[in-house]
Parts: structure tokens; C-alpha cells; sequence
């Protein structure tokens, strides 16, 4: 199952308290305060990993609490620290404060690793406060609180190429035949619920990821569908390509209502590298490919890439085209 957004909630450890005690030696007639501090309270760590790929564990625990720190003892022992707590997500991970939804942490990187809520520190011995106008305190400084965190836990892919269109629009059977992916198939709408990411093998040794984003439709930005719950994951792409259906009675109309989806969702999204694509080329006669070599996109330099994941009309030169697109961007 493909969980991408999660709620938890993050408990630090508290602070043991100081200890009040005092020497009882032998040499030492007078003796003397000698409370240990409490040890400090444990943190609540989140760190990236590439070998997760989806929020499900947070689905079933939501609740994570690290250990309290122990009370200081006498002859200056301090407390231990509390144990803490090191939860691992997926790489793409964003963590959001639950209330504001303002952005608190981004791991786009594996291994990154931040402290979410970090425990409280354990209180001063009595043994601290000695001074020479007061010698044996018989107080001592309690431990502090841990922070706690309620926060939103939301993935986004990291992808080179995100695959944008209707359901139906051929985005599943593309990712099957230019990666290993193996996507459900049907011939009815909506047919795949949650994204896919597919390793696309370029020439000899070079590859580049490929995201399969569930159909958009319109509305999609306001909620309507299932788009709306995967737009995030085109956040994360270098390169957006539209998926057409070479079959539609309106090409222009088509590709219209999935760039206004995108630019109401984040306007960031429309500003990427866009490249448009008319699926399905094994559907149409060579007359009706006639007339849809000579057809472009308004708003868009580049002419439409053609293609057929059944026949495999296209593939090899839309890939050479994406391939450079993302080679240009790096070097750029």
C-alpha cells in the first residue's frame, strides 16, 4: 500500500531532576553537598532513507515517545541521558506543523537527519550551587520538559520525470515498457490509485526515474478526483511530461485543463521544463498522422513527441529527447 501523508505526534524525554545529597566520609569531618545532575531526556530524531518508500508504518503507530532522563545521585553521579528515539522516512519526506502547515524540515537527501523534539535538559545537583556564603544547599534544579511535536509527515517523489495527463491518457502503459515498473492495467478510468516510479535504462550505463502521476482531471486542484491528493509528487520532478491522447477531439482544450490544474495548485510547477507527448499513435491512420505532425501545442516551443508504448513508434527518440533535456539542465 502507498501512504504518502501521515499525522504523528513527538514526545522528548524530560530532564531528571538534581539530586540533593550530601558527603558522608570518613576523612571528611564536615562533608559537603554532593548531588549529581539528572541526566538529560531523550530526542525524537527523524532521518531520510532510500530503503523506504512509503508513510505506511505511520499509519498504524502515530504516537512516539523518547525516554526521560535519570535522577542525579549522591557522590556527584549524574543521572544517565534518556534513550532516544530515531524514526526513519522515506527520502522526499517534508515535515509540516500540523496546526500552521508551515514548513519545518525538508529530506531530500539520504541520511539527512534532524532533531524534531528534543528533550529537556536534566536539572543541576545540589553540588552546583555551593558557594562560599552558603556551603551546603539543600535545593536543587528540577529537569526541564522534552518539546513535543505534532506534525505532518507528507512524501513527495523524487523523480527526473513526471508523467501529467488524463486517465487513460496511457501514462501506466508507458512506464511498463520504458522501465521495469510493473503498473495495474485496465481499460476503464482511473485505473492506477497511487503513484509509480520506474528506473528508465538509457543506452549503456545511464538511466533516469520515470513518476507515474495518477490521472488529473479537472478540478483536480480543488479536490475533485484523485489528483489532487497526487499533485505533490510533481514537485519533485525536473521535467514534466504531458500525456495526450492522440484519439481526443481537442488537443489544445485537453492540455489547457491539466496546465491550469497545475498552475492553481503551485504556479512553481508551470515554470519547470515542459515537454507535451500524443499518446496512442498506433489508435490513427496515416492520414490523420498527416495532419498531426503539422499540429502544436500554443504556449509550447517544442513539437509534439508522437508515440506508441504498444508498437514502440517514438519511444527510442522520446527518450533521447528527455535524456538531453535532463543532461542540459544539470550542466546548466
Amino acid at each position: 500500500m502507498f501512504v504518502d501523508y501521515s499525522v504523528i505526534e513527538a514526545y522528548a524525554g524530560k530532564g531528571g531532576d538534581g539530586a540533593v545529597t550530601f558527603r558522608r566520609e570518613k576523612y571528611v569531618p564536615k562533608g559537603g553537598p554532593s548531588g549529581g545532575d539528572g541526566g538529560n531526556g531523550g530526542n525524537i530524531i527523524i532521518k531520510a532513507s532510500t530503503n523506504l518508500h512509503t508513510l505506511l508504518d505511520f499509519r498504524y503507530k502515530k504516537k512516539y515517545c523518547a525516554g526521560d532522563g535519570e535522577k542525579g545521585g549522591n557522590s556527584l553521579k549524574d543521572g544517565k541521558n534518556g534513550s532516544d528515539v530515531l524514526i526513519r522516512v522515506p527520502v522526499g519526506t517534508v515535515i509540516k506543523d500540523a496546526e500552521t502547515e508551515k514548513l519545518l524540515f525538508d529530506l531530500e537527501a539520504d541520511g539527512k537527519e534532524i532533531i524534531l523534539a528534543k528533550g529537556g535538559k536534566g536539572g543541576k545537583g545540589n553540588s552546583k550551587f555551593a558557594t562560599p556564603t552558603n556551603q551546603t544547599p539543600r535545593f536543587a534544579e528540577d529537569g526541564k520538559p522534552g518539546e513535543y511535536k505534532k506534525v505532518i509527515l507528507e512524501l513527495k517523489l523524487i523523480a527526473d520525470v513526471g508523467l501529467v495527463g488524463f486517465p487513460n491518457s496511457g501514462k501506466s502503459t508507458l512506464i511498463s515498457k520504458i522501465s521495469a515498473a510493473k503498473p495495474k492495467i485496465a481499460d476503464y478510468p482511473f485505473t492506477t490509485l497511487e503513484p509509480n516510479l520506474g528506473i528508465v535504462k538509457y543506452k549503456d550505463f545511464q538511466s533516469f526515474t520515470v513518476a507515474d502521476i495518477p490521472g488529473i482531471i479537472e478540478g483536480a486542484s480543488e479536490g475533485k478526483g484523485l489528483g489532487h491528493q497526487f499533485l505533490r509528487h510533481i514537485e519533485r520532478t525536473r521535467i514534466i511530461l504531458f500525456l495526450i491522447d492522440i484519439t481526443s477531439e481537442n488537443y489544445q482544450n485537453d492540455f489547457n485543463i491539466l496546465m491550469n490544474e497545475l498552475k492553481s495548485y503551485s504556479p512553481k510547477l508551470i515554470q519547470k521544463k515542459i515537454f507535451v507527448s500524443l499518446s496512442k499513435a498506433d489508435l490513427i491512420d496515416s492520414d490523420k498522422m498527416k495532419e498531426v505532425l503539422h499540429f502544436k501545442f500554443k504556449g509550447i516551443k517544442d513539437k509534439p513527441l508522437i508515440f506508441s508504448s504498444i508498437s514502440g513508434h517514438g519511444l527510442d527518440r522520446m527518450l533521447d529527447i528527455l535524456w538531453n533535456s535532463l543532461e542540459k539542465e544539470k550542466n546548466s
